[in-house]
């Protein structure tokens, strides 16, 4: 075999141009993926040219320059929680949570000088890829402390009572106002969805006092509660039935008003026609009254008025009388 000056060859061994070729290769195919790349559904592409911002592509596939222009990817429509008091481990049917630990966090203390373990919540997304990036660092790390910050706050302007019964909506509320105030101040692209109050709890140490308390609590409630009830009961009937004797009163006094008054204008009315015919009217008189006495006696005797003696008038009979 011969072989020409300045060519060595290996058995087995591939020869230059070949490695030359696969060297391109490689090369191309790494411009290539640093030139192209896609965008998921909800994603924003953030595009950095020597590492300052020169604009933004939304979801699909995009081309850039290769080694002068990088991208970060960001979850725009992503729906990201933080957790405060406790740690989800896995989530499911059955949600299994870290162990305790996270004191420094949950123990607040309220408005009046009372401790509580809160537990709660908060949802954002980011709105502003823009201010997200570049304008506060670690911002993840920056909403953990204004959120714990805010809900001290807000914790610490009520009492007990309101943070562990009737004021819980009312605490996510406002924690959601004031918190999404302090992260637009900051100007941290973040918008907040949602802050929920998981649990509110007395310390474990004071936990069966507080309990004992508020069964004092509710059986004091319920008490007024059946008193009430009771009130109601009794005063609405004794009102009700005082309004019934007063009316019956009034309109006994109007009829016994009434009939004086009807009385006294008959009366005056029959004395009126007497005047003008004093012996037609005593005689009227006397004959209305015998016509309503008569009918009430049974036998009736009329006799004349020089009658010395009735006896041989009256009948001696049995049913005489």
């Amino acid at each position: 075999m011969a072989y020409e000056e300045g060519e060595v060859n290996f058995p087995g061994s591939i020869p230059g141009k070949w490695i030359g070729w696969g060297v391109v290769g490689i090369i191309l195919i790494i411009i290539l993926v640093s030139t192209l790349y896609s965008i998921g559904p909800e994603e924003v592409g953030v595009i950095k040219r020597w590492g300052r911002y020169t604009r933004t592509t939304e979801p699909g596939l995009h081309v850039k320059l290769p080694f002068v222009e990088s991208i970060t990817k960001v979850k725009v429509k992503h729906i990201f929680k933080e957790e405060f008091g406790f740690r989800t481990l896995q989530a499911g049917v059955q949600t299994i949570y870290a162990p305790g630990g996270f004191e420094e966090e949950n123990l607040m203390l309220t408005g009046d000088l009372n401790v509580a373990v809160v537990e709660w919540i908060v949802q954002y997304k980011i709105e502003d890829p823009i201010d997200y990036l570049f304008e506060v660092k670690e911002v993840e790390g920056t909403i953990r402390d204004i959120s714990e910050s805010v809900m001290r706050q807000i914790v610490g302007d009520r009492s007990v009572d309101e943070v562990l019964t009737v004021g819980r909506i009312e605490v996510g509320l406002e924690m959601q106002k004031k918190l999404q105030q302090v992260l637009d101040t900051y100007r941290t692209g973040i918008q907040i969805t949602t802050v929920k109050l998981k649990d509110v709890n007395p310390p474990n140490a004071v936990k069966s006092s507080f309990n004992e308390v508020n069964v004092a609590k509710q059986d004091k409630e319920t008490t007024i509660n059946q008193a009430e009830q009771e009130y109601n009961k009794v005063i609405p009937r004794a009102k009700g039935e005082a309004e019934k004797t007063i009316s019956e009163a009034e309109g006994y006094a109007v009829n016994r008003v009434n009939r004086a008054q009807g009385d006294a204008s008959r009366f005056l009315a029959v004395w009126k026609e007497y005047n003008k015919a004093r012996d037609v009217t005593r005689r009227r008189l006397y004959l209305e009254t015998l016509e309503e006495v008569l009918p009430k006696i049974g036998t009736k005797y009329i006799i004349d008025s020089e009658q010395k003696g009735i006896l041989p008038l009256l009948s001696l009979s049995e049913g005489g009388k």
